[in-house]
């Protein structure tokens, strides 16, 4: 049959209108999905950081402190005797050996005075063996006998007591050190408790410093300790004191070191760097810019372990060397960040690099 024209118009605008919501249909299909696309967050890369692998090494815990050098015994040698000074053989600031006569008084009478004890003593001696002679033959008493040995007793003690007032006017060196100033000139008049002058004692040296609380706990007596001088020589000794009352001004603890100096050949009132050896163990040598604060203020280092995730672990600086600094308070091979560690937080996931 053969359709009318009006009927073929009417089934063209049916198929124009259909194929248009068809095509509408489609376009708008993928427009959707465009949208959705371009929508959608966009995924975050994970931060780089670079890490290094630091082995755990043995390393001996040391304390670095500054200190001074002192003598070991300063003393004013004072006259137990009253006189005139006769003479001062010993020379100031020289080394003298134990006894050493540093002043000497006027002996005035005192030689007299011995000399006449001595012969008062001899007295008594033939006095005694007289008796004693006697006595055998029957011609003295007990008593008599007994007196006698009395009297040369008496005498014996003021030989003694002639002797000591007389090596009195003798002002010796109490021990061997450095007579470092003399107090008392020829012809000065020394009262008993007068200066003579002072000696000090410089072998063995003593090295005084301050220790702060914190460390002073690790330090006992008979550690190992150096000084090094400002003149660049190096004192070696051990740990004679530890203070156990602070310093009420500076909350620091006294501690005293005890080194060998043969000669006096270090003087004292010098400054020194001082390193005390409290153990050893664990350590790692990490570079100083790796070294970070978390957020409660600690001082440590950031690492990544299993995972890729980021990790902090508090230290104590043990020692800084141009090489690097070695810390305590990693176990192990540690991955420390060295690069980036400031720009990530604990737990956090990152791509570790090694270069």
């Amino acid at each position: 049959m053969k359709l009318k024209q009006s009927h073929l118009f009417a089934i063209g605008i049916a198929a124009a209108v259909g194929l248009f919501f068809l095509v509408g249909g489609i376009v708008g299909m993928f427009g959707e999905k465009e949208k959705s696309a371009a929508t959608a967050p966009a995924k975050i890369a994970e931060p780089l950081v670079q890490v290094k692998l630091i082995e755990e090494s043995q390393r001996p815990y040391v304390i670095s402190a500054r200190g001074r050098t002192e003598a070991n015994r300063t003393v004013i040698v004072r006259a137990e005797t009253a006189g005139p000074v006769a003479a001062t053989p010993a020379r100031e600031g020289s080394f003298v050996a134990k006894g050493t006569v540093l002043c000497r008084i006027s002996t005035d009478a005192r030689q007299a005075t011995l000399d006449q004890a001595r012969a008062l003593l001899r007295t008594r001696q033939l006095e005694k063996e007289a008796s004693d002679r006697l006595a055998e033959q029957g011609y003295r008493s007990q008593t008599q006998v007994l007196q006698a040995q009395a009297n040369l007793d008496g005498a014996t003690a003021q030989v003694r007591q002639a002797q000591v007032l007389l090596d009195q006017v003798n002002i010796r060196a109490p021990f061997a050190g450095v007579f470092d100033r003399r107090e008392a000139e020829i012809g000065s008049y020394l009262a008993p408790g007068g200066a003579c002058g002072t000696m000090i004692q410089l072998d063995p040296m003593v090295i005084i410093t301050d220790v702060a609380e914190r460390d002073v706990i690790g330090i006992s007596v008979g550690a190992t300790a150096t000084a090094t001088l400002v003149s660049g020589e190096v004192l070696t000794g051990r740990v004679r004191l530890v203070a156990r009352d602070a310093d009420p001004a500076t909350r620091t603890y006294r501690v005293e070191i005890e080194a060998p100096n043969p000669g006096g050949r270090s003087r004292s009132g010098l400054s020194a760097q001082v390193r005390i050896t409290t153990g050893s163990g664990p350590a790692h040598l990490v570079p100083a810019t790796a070294l970070v604060l978390d957020s409660a203020g600690r001082q440590g280092v950031r690492y990544v372990v299993e995972g890729d995730r980021v990790a902090f672990a508090p230290v104590v600086v043990l020692e800084e060397t141009p090489q690097g600094v070695w810390v305590s308070g990693l176990r192990g091979g540690a991955r420390v960040i060295v690069a980036g560690q400031s720009y990530v937080s604990e737990g956090q996931k990152v791509r570790a690099s090694t270069r």
